[in-house]
């Protein structure tokens, strides 16, 4: 059996809460830039940043785009964060930390 298909022990699990939890503020960070940038490209001119739900000033469909580019973006960003870090933490413990 190899290491990424074992039951992680139960010290991985702690020693990987840190990993997991700067990985993720570190995900939320590049999500927002990743989005920022993107949304500078493809929004219509009129703010740098997504507009929010409750915004007046957008048309409905503006703002939907827009939460379907952020929650598409923070999905890929967040999976390649974590695997990331997990597979970090396998080459640094030897263990996997999921599953």
């Amino acid at each position: 059996m190899s290491a990424a298909t074992q039951a992680p022990s139960r010290t991985a699990k702690i020693l990987y809460r840190p990993v997991g939890m700067a990985s993720s503020v570190a995900g939320g960070l590049l999500g927002n830039l990743v989005v920022s940038k993107v949304w500078q490209r493809v929004g219509s001119g009129r703010s740098p940043r997504p507009p929010g739900a409750l915004e007046s000033g957008p048309a409905l469909r503006e703002i939907v785009l827009a939460a379907a580019l952020q929650g598409a973006v923070f999905a890929v960003v967040k999976v390649l964060v974590d695997r990331g870090g997990a597979t970090a933490f396998q080459r640094w413990s030897g263990e996997w930390p999921g599953d």
